[in-house]
């Protein structure tokens, strides 16, 4: 105890004299006035088509040194993100209004492409000092936030289309006085390296919010093409009137322009996303956490029932009577005593079945280590395509369990190791499989229609090379520690000849199916957030939530299982083994359908059949995956109940 004081002690002090940190994005820049920074800009994306496209797919203004890509993380490819550098240039607390370029005159390609894109509602998302623009509009009097703006408009009775050519930028920024730290040099993310320096040398200016105003604003050609890029123009004030806006048609040459206005803050550096990830309906997601947590307690309460007046009661006169009297009783024997000698007979497909729940406890595994690192801030939609990634590497090195996990089961079932190898390279393979069948199906759609979303050939090799690199080696290492494992020993012998199952007036599946429900009942007002943060461009930040929504899922999955097994053992249905694990995986087929429904009523426009094909074969792999997680945690916690509850009988 002494050690652990002075241990606690030590870091108490360490804690004092340290200064804090803030833990979700990245350190911060701080500018000193007249600085140089300047914008980045991401893909195009609507959520009309959910088709994103490269900035400079359309006829903007590209920087005096060429475009260039950003580096960008494996989630961020697989996202659609193409990040490029713009000809947008701020000089820190600097107010100005500045020209940029004027285009050609354009052709008919152009002209077609940017009225397609204007009436498919794209939306250009620029980025300064890694937030996103962000555009405040007003909806019935009330202010609604939006990230990037349109690449341009289509008046309500006309034919024509106007683009968006004058931008009015607001940055917001905050005095920062250091406290003893400089910052030396800062790289592209925004990693810092700090020095010891007086308060003065570390004062600056932090970004802290990046508005903007778009326009439609028709120039002059002739006298625009006199100016040069940053050359200074006159202000201007949005048009109302349609022919002073610049209308989309052919030999039109349309000059770029925008102006920037720096405004001083009180929001601090830690606190500037909070705009972006405002919380909205807290009220629904509590709504929704009270009506899991009575759906747990109702079936706990049938769990409590069968454990303490059923199971124990049985077992309890069974084990004060005498042998002779037992002798009688297994004679007069009913409900799942009957089936002592059929209830651990090897299920159908068993290979298949220890394939899905080592693929189920890989997937479990990783949803839950992303979902408790998010909810604790350590990955911030500041840092783009890190959840992905992390996702990704998680799902690679928890294929060591999952070899695991299939391979002792397979022994539990077989009783001997043989055919271990097999097993481990179908568990290694069947989900990753499936997902890069169907996202390859996706991909040649995606690159049909030239989009960013298209995965490159390169990253296909990345994504094979770390799937028969990492993630096939641990799982066959896995395996391996499976065959040194321990088989789990069954508790009774089982008979050699399989008794018979009495008919039964309705199918057992339709229960199985109806049991799904209600695991649903505590996931799909989440799930409507999760899927308009992915659908509709929204941020999605209650991690908070999710993690508990996840531990209420995991309860449910587990009582909904035990209470059908349990059903079924009664009415002499010995063949359980599959009945527990979709008793609970069912709820996928309610997902998929709810994610139909969400197609059809929330994302209405959503337009053509390409994006329709795009949104399917997404929500198809979320569903297998909730289907193998789900139903592994009801299938373990069967088997261990179903173990637990023969384990105590003594029948020859």
């Amino acid at each position: 105890m002494p050690g652990v004081c002075w241990v606690f002690l030590l870091l108490l002090l360490f804690a004092h004299i340290c200064d804090g940190f803030y833990l979700p994005g990245s350190y911060m820049h701080t500018y000193s006035t007249k600085d140089t920074i300047f914008a980045k800009v991401n893909s195009l994306t609507s959520i009309e088509t959910e088709l994103p496209f490269s900035y400079y797919s359309l006829p903007y203004c590209k920087p005096l040194g060429g475009v260039k890509k950003s580096a960008e993380n494996l989630g961020e490819l697989l996202m659609g993100d193409q990040i490029d550098n713009s000809p947008y240039r701020f000089r820190m607390n600097v107010n100005e209004s500045l020209y940029l370029c004027t285009t050609s005159p354009l052709n008919e390609h152009e002209v077609k492409l940017l009225k397609q894109r204007t009436r498919d509602l794209y939306q250009v998302n620029m980025i300064l000092d890694n937030l996103p623009v962000m555009r405040i509009a007003k909806q019935n009097g009330v202010n609604i936030q939006w990230t990037g703006f349109p690449v341009g408009y289509s008046p309500p009775h006309s034919n024509d289309d106007y683009i968006i050519n004058h931008l009015k930028f607001k940055v917001l920024v905050h005095e920062y006085e250091g406290s003893g730290v400089e910052i030396i040099g800062t790289g592209e993310d925004g990693m810092a390296v700090f020095s010891k320096a007086d308060k003065k040398k570390a004062s600056g200016f932090e970004i802290v919010g990046f508005e903007v105003v778009p326009c439609s604003v028709k120039y002059d050609p002739k006298a625009m093409t006199k100016l040069h890029m940053y050359d200074k123009v006159s202000s201007v004030n949005c048009p109302l009137r349609l022919d002073k806006s610049q209308i989309i048609r052919e030999q039109e040459r349309i000059s770029f322009t925008y102006e920037v206005e720096f405004v001083k803050s009180d929001i601090r550096w830690p606190s500037r996303w909070d705009a972006y990830l405002k919380m909205e309906g807290a009220r629904v997601h509590w709504f929704s956490i009270l009506n899991s947590l009575m759906v747990i307690t109702f079936l706990a309460g049938i769990v409590f029932v069968i454990f303490l007046r059923t199971v124990r009661r049985d077992l309890t006169r069974y084990e004060e009577l005498d042998k002779e009297a037992q002798a009688q009783m297994n004679e007069e024997l009913s409900g799942w005593k009957l089936v002592v000698g059929d209830v651990f007979r090897e299920p159908d497909c068993p290979k298949l079945l220890c394939v899905m729940i080592g693929d189920g406890v890989q997937i479990m595994g990783m949803a839950a280590v992303t979902i408790v690192f998010a909810a604790f801030g350590f990955m911030s939609p500041a840092s783009r395509g890190m959840l992905l990634t992390g996702m990704i590497i998680l799902y690679l090195f928890l294929g060591i369990v999952a070899g695991y996990v299939a391979v002792r089961l397979w022994r539990t079932l077989k009783g001997t190791s043989e055919g271990w190898r097999s097993v481990s390279w179908s568990v290694a393979c069947f989900f990753p499989g499936i997902v890069f069948v169907i996202l390859t199906v996706l991909n040649f759609i995606l690159w049909g229609s030239k989009s960013t979303g298209a995965i490159p050939i390169s990253l296909y090799f990345v994504l094979l090379s770390l799937w028969f690199c990492i993630s096939v080696p641990l799982t066959l290492i896995g395996g391996f520690i499976g065959t040194r494992a321990e088989a789990i020993q069954y508790p009774v012998r089982t008979n050699q000849i399989p008794r018979e199952i009495p008919a039964r007036k309705y199918p057992s599946w339709l229960l199985v199916l109806g049991a799904g429900t209600l695991p649903f009942g505590t996931l799909f007002i989440e799930l409507f957030f999760i899927l308009s943060s992915i659908w509709l461009g929204r941020f999605y930040y209650v991690f908070g939530f999710l993690l508990i929504v996840l531990l209420l899922l995991i309860i449910v999955c587990a009582e909904v299982s035990v209470v059908l097994t349990y059903m079924h053992l009664c009415v002499e249905d010995w063949r359980w083994w599959w009945k527990a694990f979709f008793a609970s995986g069912s709820v996928s087929l309610y997902v998929f359908l709810y994610s139909i429904n969400y197609l059809v009523f929330d994302l209405q426009s959503l337009s053509g059949p390409v994006s329709a094909i795009l949104y399917l074969g997404y929500s198809m792999i979320m569903a297998i995956a909730i289907m193998l997680s789900t139903g592994t945690i009801g299938f373990i916690t069967s088997f261990y109940f179903v173990h637990y509850l023969f384990s105590s009988v003594k029948i020859d």
